[in-house]
């Protein structure tokens, strides 16, 4: 019966993990969140999720070291022990950098600071606790598969080619992540683990909501971009369609076809859009 770890499970992309792996009754799918009532509460009121007996909810904050620690140990009661997959979908993604270049962000010097802490706090050393809480259960497991959701704007030459310069902090933490990906890959391949970070191009999760017409008017450019990148691009994905593909991906994924560390797109390559 294989288990999966989801953080970030409440809304958005880790909820359509947790609803699409939850389809097959043979999962045993845990979801780490940071309101767990809240998110049992919709789980509940959700008509496609009722009966899910496979559903199990865990709290913790992914800043919070001894609340993952205390998630580990739950998880392997749940479990007996063991975990086939994490799918490392907590984060943040800023609304300071959202719109805006980074020499623009620099006019706001104590607000980039304080933004910047916060993404690598939750974006990067959060999920290096994460793992390295959860790794037990992982090498007791059969599957042996560590995902972290990245991002196309991670990748320098995508930057640098196309001129992106939006999401300069949040770009940066997941840099810094898929770093740490390569770094977890290179201990524990011997193992038989998979470490993967992967982007799932651009989703409609709500991230422009409450935007202002200059702020819409600042990312046009970004869009622009996607749209000479990648002839035919309209609007973001749905999550359901996403979330579908890049479990396509994790599944074809492996070791022996050296993918341990990589960082691929939900494509299964590095087309970002």
């Amino acid at each position: 019966m294989p288990s999966i770890l989801i953080t970030g499970a409440s809304r958005g992309i880790g909820y359509e993990f947790l609803r699409q792996y939850s389809s097959d009754t043979q999962n045993t799918v845990i979801g780490l969140v940071r309101n767990k009532l809240a998110t049992e509460r919709k789980v509940s009121e959700d008509t496609d999720l009722q009966g899910r007996s496979n559903i199990h909810i865990l709290q913790a904050d992914i800043t919070d070291y001894n609340a993952l620690k205390q998630a580990a140990a739950d998880t392997a009661d749940t479990t007996g022990g063991s975990l086939d997959y994490i799918i490392a979908n907590a984060g943040l993604v800023p609304k300071f950098d959202l719109f805006l270049p980074i020499g623009e962000l620099g006019k706001q010097p104590e607000e980039l600071t304080k933004t910047f802490r916060e993404a690598f706090e939750i974006n990067v050393i959060g999920n290096v606790h994460l793992f390295n809480l959860f790794l037990p259960l992982v090498l007791a497991g059969q599957t042996k598969k560590v995902i972290t959701i990245s991002s196309g704007l991670a990748d320098n030459s995508f930057t640098n080619k196309w001129g992106a310069t939006p999401g300069a902090l949040y770009a940066a933490s997941k840099a810094a992540m898929n770093t740490v990906i390569a770094k977890f890959n290179a201990q524990y391949k011997k193992d038989g683990v998979l470490f993967l970070a992967l982007c799932p191009g651009p989703v409609e999760v709500g991230h422009y909501d409450g935007a202002t017409a200059a702020d819409l008017a600042a990312v046009e450019p970004m869009l622009g971009i996607f749209r000479e990148y990648s002839p035919g691009y309209e609007r973001p994905k749905a999550p359901e369609v996403s979330v579908r593909m890049m479990r396509d991906v994790i599944e074809a994924s492996s070791l022996e076809k050296g993918d341990g560390g990589a960082f691929k797109s939900h494509y299964g390559n590095q087309q970002w859009v």
